[in-house]
């Protein structure tokens, strides 16, 4: 099991290799490109390890904001031009942000599964 990491002030990107998935908590306030860096660098990553399944946990992310979304957005259509990835994401009723934004990424990639708990 390999595990990286990125954690800063207000939140915490973990990353578990025995089962492909990504988890984001806390509060992402990105500012820009700066900021974005290390988080998609380890969405790349991942995307380039081909796996059959990538599952992004956001049941524990508070506050994402709109370069958070765009990095999100972006990384959905990296993973909808990789046809044998299938993609996953997770999200919480208690939070009310998610089951509004989250639905726009099935609009960029309709064989998404989002599973709102």
């Amino acid at each position: 099991m390999v595990t990286k990491a990125i954690k800063a002030e207000d939140y915490e990107v973990m990353y578990e290799s025995n089962t492909t998935t990504v988890t984001l908590s806390g509060s992402l306030r990105l500012s820009g490109l700066e900021d974005t860096n290390p988080v998609i660098k380890l969405l790349n990553e991942i995307l380039e390890e081909n796996p059959c399944l990538i599952t992004v946990n956001l049941q524990e992310l508070e506050f994402l904001n709109s370069s958070g979304i765009n990095m999100l957005s972006k990384f959905v259509i990296k993973v909808r031009q990789k046809k044998e990835t299938s993609l996953t994401v997770l999200a919480s009723t208690k939070i009310p942000w998610q089951g509004k934004s989250l639905r726009n990424l099935q609009k960029l990639m309709p064989s998404l599964e989002l599973k709102i708990e």
